[in-house]
């Protein structure tokens, strides 16, 4: 009685898997980029190709994501998964953060602090041309629960072009010595599929000019 149950419960959730499946759609696509910065520091010092395969339906998205730097380099790798569900102007997303070298011991199926995978909880909000960004690690080989918080305003609108300023905070490993500070601020413009943006990371003293395209 018990094996005809699980049974049961095995084929509704394929039943119910398969009619999520058929009613949403898949989407795909790759970025390129001169580099790689994410939250005001960069990724592997080198131009990076950047692919993404998301599955929608309804308020919820599935997806994974990845960069590699061109130069090999493993800093530059990052291959991502993540669930986003949408509601009216908010958001909410849950993110598997994995690096891998391919050295042959990326520890994929180790989740605790010395494994492979960083799990980010974020929530955003887009209203009257404002966007705000609340992240935190909360599980994986971020023993710190590294927080980031972003503001951002798109004050243009245009003929196709588009433009916002942002400015985020950090502590853990987004900051030079774990503690909270400013991180990422800039300029960002885009037009069609092309996109590029002026950055400062003050707590590093430098900045960046990023250069992208949509394929």
């Amino acid at each position: 009685m018990l094996n005809f149950f699980k049974k049961v419960v095995i084929i509704n959730f394929i039943l119910i898997l398969s009619t999520f499946i058929f009613a949403g759609e898949f989407s795909l696509g790759t970025d390129i980029y001169n580099r790689y910065v994410w939250r005001g520091t960069d990724f592997g010092n080198s131009a990076a190709i950047q692919p993404y395969l998301a599955y929608s339906e309804g308020p919820l998205e599935i997806g994974a994501w990845g960069s590699w730097s061109v130069n090999g380099a493993p800093a530059g790798n990052e291959n991502d998964i993540y669930m986003t569900y949408t509601y009216e102007f908010m958001s909410f997303t849950i993110t598997d953060y994995f690096f891998p070298d391919y050295t042959g011991d990326d520890q994929i199926d180790e989740f605790g602090e010395n494994g492979g995978h960083t799990i980010e909880l974020s929530a955003g909000l887009e209203v009257a041309g404002f966007s705000i960004l609340a992240a935190a690690n909360v599980a994986g080989n971020d023993p710190d629960n590294s927080k980031y918080a972003e503001l951002g305003y798109g004050f243009y609108e245009k003929d196709d072009v588009s433009a916002s300023v942002f400015a985020g905070v950090g502590d853990g490993f987004y900051s030079s010595d774990g503690d909270l500070a400013v991180v990422n601020i800039g300029l960002s413009v885009s037009k069609n599929k092309y996109s590029a943006a002026y950055i400062i990371n003050p707590d590093q003293r430098t900045s960046f000019l990023t250069f992208g395209i949509s394929l």
